[in-house]
């Protein structure tokens, strides 16, 4: 029997802060069976989160001093956590940390995320893996998604299909006994920023949106983008989002209508996908899972059964996987799936940074 604990860490691209779990993973007879011990959330600086927003506008040196900011960041909150819960950091085996997103272009050769791992290993004392993305890249792949790995070792009993509702829709799914997962479309990103307009860091339960009306023109222009048509592999970033998707909004449009179609996009996109791939059950994770409004219009169209787990699991299963990332790097195994990124092989992806002490 081998038996780790890690401390995941998960960023997402919607801004909405860190979320830290505890888990215990324990290996027994070619199978690992985890325990959620403890979890967090802790919200982005103020300033941090500007500057995330505005990335694209800083120079070399500004990123460099926003990536040493946020590791400082993650350093002292897990220093927090640890405390809070008299968690002795000599069990901890390892913190896997996603890091922040602020460019992925796979196409071109690169991905990063940061909050630098050096900075978060030496202010904790505590070994830490992250930059899970780059060698899938590297090996031709898209980098992402890198959580069905998760979902099927995990998960596998709760439905034969996973999505992710977060600042990305994705979905993970067999076929043939192979694992298929994809970016579907934008999620909480659009709705997160229209929200904005109205004074709201984000929609809740999908409440302004419903008060909207559908602008069937927008509709039909958000639902002919190309991306949708291709097959196989993909993934999608923020560029993409800023040049193929909010290039269709007019500035002139009622922000709770904008609202309303995005919700029907979102469902429309993720509905396709679902009967397309005729998947009989999903288990719906990430905030858009809270979602009520748009939850409603996917089970109006959608032929199966949506799965909503228990909230802890909604909000951080994400964290849980890239533990388990962490976990499968520091005992050697593959920890991305070829089939699913598009890279020439699977591989044990991540960067280490010991304390040096």
């Amino acid at each position: 029997m081998l038996k780790k604990e890690i401390i995941g860490l998960m960023s997402g691209t919607s801004l909405d802060g860190l979320d830290i779990a505890h888990v215990e993973f324990i290996s027994e007879n070619n199978k690992v069976k985890y325990k959620l011990m403890k979890t967090s959330t802790i919200a982005y600086p103020t300033d941090v989160v500007e500057h995330l927003r505005n990335v694209n506008s800083l120079g070399i040196d500004a990123i460099q001093m926003l990536n040493k900011k946020i590791g400082v960041f993650f350093a002292n909150q897990i220093n927090i956590f640890l405390s809070k819960h008299k968690i002795s950091k000599r069990n901890i085996d390892g913190i896997a940390s996603h890091g922040q997103t602020i460019l992925h272009q796979p196409e071109n050769g690169f991905t990063l995320q940061i909050g630098c791992g050096s900075t978060i290993a030496y202010l904790t004392g505590i070994n830490v893996i992250n930059d899970f993305r780059t060698l899938d890249v590297i090996a031709g792949g898209q980098g992402a998604p890198l959580v069905p790995i998760g979902d099927f070792d995990l998960f596998e009993s709760k439905a034969n299909s996973f999505l992710n509702i977060g600042g990305f829709c994705n979905i993970s799914f067999k076929k043939e006994n192979v694992i298929n997962a994809f970016d579907i479309c934008p999620g909480n990103l659009p709705l997160n920023h229209f929200a904005g307009i109205l004074g709201y860091d984000y929609d809740p339960n999908g409440s302004l949106a419903k008060k909207g009306k559908v602008n069937n023109d927008l509709l039909n222009s958000l639902n002919s983008i190309e991306f949708y048509n291709k097959k196989g592999a993909k993934s999608l970033g923020t560029e993409w989002l800023d040049k193929n998707f909010f290039t269709k909004f007019s500035k002139d449009e009622n922000p709770e209508n904008t609202l309303r179609t995005i919700c029907e996009h979102i469902s429309n996109q993720i509905i396709k996908c679902l009967n397309d791939h005729r998947i009989d059950s999903v288990f719906t994770t990430g905030g858009g899972a809270k979602n009520d409004f748009l939850i409603s219009l996917i089970r109006d169209g959608y032929d199966g059964e949506i799965v909503i787990p228990n909230e802890e699991t909604i909000d951080f299963k994400e964290a849980i996987v890239f533990a388990y990332l962490g976990y499968k790097y520091l005992t050697n195994a593959s920890n991305t799936v070829s089939s699913v990124t598009g890279a020439e092989r699977s591989l044990c992806s991540g960067v280490l940074h010991k304390p040096g002490y």
